[in-house]
């Protein structure tokens, strides 16, 4: 976040509450040097890691697989110049560990897209940051206008 920006800091437990609330959000990564957007649906497991489900096969299993992905989720409202945003940023990991892809078939996110070989990426909440805007207010109590 940003010190000074007019937007009113969200505290991680509300962040978390907030993505849970959402059922697509976007991840960032890097694909040939440049940052790259995805939309994707998704879970939280219970220590509040963002779990997304996909081909084994797919581009992005290979491309965040190790790697640190930043992950976003908004509700904007236009019309009252209100929402929020909040983002995860940590490392990704493909879960490989047999018996912890078993308990993500039955808990985890079903995918929109299925495929025959499917995988769960586990996005770790090391950083977890918020911002919100209400009803077009920033902090410094000046109105947008209308």
């Amino acid at each position: 976040m940003y010190p000074n920006d007019g937007f009113r800091e969200l505290e991680r437990p509300e962040c978390l509450r907030l993505l849970a609330k959402v059922p697509v959000g976007r991840i960032v990564h890097t694909r040939q040097a440049l940052p790259a957007v995805l939309p994707v649906n998704f879970t939280l497991d219970g220590d509040g890691a963002v779990l997304l489900r996909t081909s084994a096969a797919s581009e992005l299993a290979r491309l965040v697989d190790g790697v640190v992905v930043a992950f976003e989720v908004d509700e904007v409202d236009a019309a009252t110049h209100s929402g929020w945003s909040v983002v995860v940023t940590g490392p990704a990991m493909v879960v490989t560990d047999p018996a912890e892809h078993e308990r993500l078939i039955r808990t985890g996110p079903r995918s929109w897209v299925p495929s025959p070989r499917e995988v769960f990426v586990r996005i770790e909440p090391e950083l977890v940051t918020g911002r919100e805007l209400v009803a077009g207010r920033s902090l410094y109590g000046v109105q947008l206008a209308p």
